[in-house]
């Protein structure tokens, strides 16, 4: 019985093919500070190329490398600034978006040698939108926003094409990627928590220097945690998909190692965002037979998680209260804040019909406003025409991977359902799901939940119906 369970959870855990990251990973943390500067861009040729060779393995591996580089890139991104000096350009964050690149040159022979494909309409408009936005930034003659937007806009969504004509309706892929988060997830859960109690130095040094107003003070006890990651919203958003995948596709003793540090982490993030996405997913799989009994222990789980934080941690304070602002209505500044944008967008001068494109403010700066949800993010970057339809695909985008739950029978189909649920109702209101790491991680699953097969059986049976 024991051999039994040890080859469960070693087949469970990922394969070899995330190796090279992991190796490029440590190298740089271990050496790039001694190197200094000369190591970020060799850090970004590092992580082209680790891609390449994690795409001819196989595209699940190259799924599993993505989710550790980018969990864990900004770590060593922070570690060679603490000691080469600050890096305001953030260049090394462009390895992980140049990475899911990597299945580009063999992108159009994909497509080419396959039949037409309905599901590739909706990230073709946004990808036509994405090419507004840089538009907008160059005739300001802002062209170093204009292509660094149009990179963290558009990889996430040409990746997604890429494995969308990969990936099947057995799930490997979402598979893979739980496997991976079998891994991640402790080890960042584990640092957030260090993190909270006593910074380290190179989080410091970040935090008092990185335009970030969202993460906290650089002192014990005061952080809201980011772990590895870039930020609470990204490290909350990246744990909260990852209990659920972990919690429904992995056995439940796993599942419960994973799911305590993973949680108490996600609630020192303070992201009520995030909160309410896991909230809202196990809810969704409760409704369906093949997930409704895995909801209610995992349910069971992350709550018996968060009550022990409050009842048995020096934490259980401030946990304490910002659970209870989550019914604080017109009490809650952050939801203020979110309302009072829309107000000041409204009330622009040409209330931003054409856009601003990528060029942004410091939101650091006094005066600038913060660009919170994929709303807002839309109306200031592309304007009102064109910010519509770019929403208007994104959920088109996201309905359909919603419907994977009622396609299939499976855990599989009925987890990226609910999670591409909860950024309907959930993200797309409250975060900024088009841009960087959170984008790539809402696509992955998107094009895992919309394989190839099933969109194009889908056209077939429409132009069937209609010919009867």
């Amino acid at each position: 019985m024991n051999r039994n369970r040890i080859a469960s959870w070693l087949s469970s855990l990922p394969s070899s093919g995330w190796l090279p990251v992991t190796l490029l990973l440590v190298a740089t943390a271990l050496v790039g500070p001694s190197l200094g500067g000369i190591s970020r861009p060799l850090f970004v040729v590092g992580c082209l190329v680790t891609g390449v060779l994690a795409w001819k393995k196989d595209p699940a591996a190259h799924v599993q490398s993505a989710i550790i580089l980018f969990a864990f890139a900004p770590f060593v991104r922070r570690l060679v600034d603490v000691s080469a000096g600050f890096d305001s350009s953030s260049i090394m964050l462009i390895g992980p978006l140049l990475f899911i690149l990597a299945p580009l040159p063999e992108l159009w022979r994909m497509l080419a040698a396959r039949l037409p494909n309905p599901w590739l309409i909706f990230p073709a408009i946004i990808l036509a939108c994405v090419g507004y936005g840089a538009l907008l930034s160059m005739f300001q003659g802002d062209w170093s926003n204009a292509a660094n937007g149009a990179v963290k806009w558009a990889s996430p969504v040409i990746y997604a094409i890429a494995l969308q004509q990969r990936a099947d309706a057995r799930g490997e892929m979402v598979n893979a990627a739980a496997s991976t988060f079998l891994v991640v997830l402790p080890l960042t859960g584990l640092y957030g928590i260090w993190q909270y109690v006593d910074p380290p130095n190179w989080d410091r040094y970040w935090m008092t220097y990185a335009s970030i107003t969202s993460a906290g003070y650089p002192l014990p006890y005061m952080v809201r945690v980011f772990s590895t990651m870039n930020g609470p919203a990204s490290y909350a958003t990246f744990t909260a998909t990852g209990l659920l995948l972990v919690g429904f596709l992995r056995p439940g003793w796993q599942s419960l190692f994973v799911m305590s540090p993973a949680a108490l982490g996600l609630l020192l993030s303070l992201y009520r965002t995030s909160w309410l996405t896991l909230a809202l997913g196990i809810l969704f799989c409760m409704v369906f037979q093949a997930t409704r009994k895995r909801a209610l222990t995992t349910a069971l789980g992350i709550a018996g998680a968060a009550i022990a934080a409050i009842l048995f941690t020096p934490f259980g304070e401030v946990i304490t209260d910002r659970l209870e602002s989550l019914g604080g209505g017109s009490e809650d500044g952050s939801g203020a804040e979110r309302l009072e944008e829309f107000i000041t967008l409204w009330n622009a001068p040409d209330s931003m019909v054409l856009g601003n494109g990528f060029t942004v403010g410091d939101v650091g700066s006094a005066g600038t406003m913060p660009i919170d949800g994929q709303i807002v993010a839309s109306w200031n970057t592309l304007g009102i025409p064109v910010g519509l339809i770019f929403l208007t695909a994104y959920i088109s985008v996201a309905l359909w991977a919603t419907s994977s739950a009622w396609r299939r029978s499976t855990r599989e189909g009925v987890v990226l359902g609910a999670l591409a649920f909860s950024a309907i109702v959930i993200q797309m209101p409250l975060t900024s799901i088009a841009s960087g790491e959170v984008s790539a991680l809402f696509w992955m699953l998107a094009a895992m939940a919309c394989p190839i097969e099933e969109t194009v059986a889908l056209r077939t049976t429409l132009q069937s119906q209609q010919a009867e």
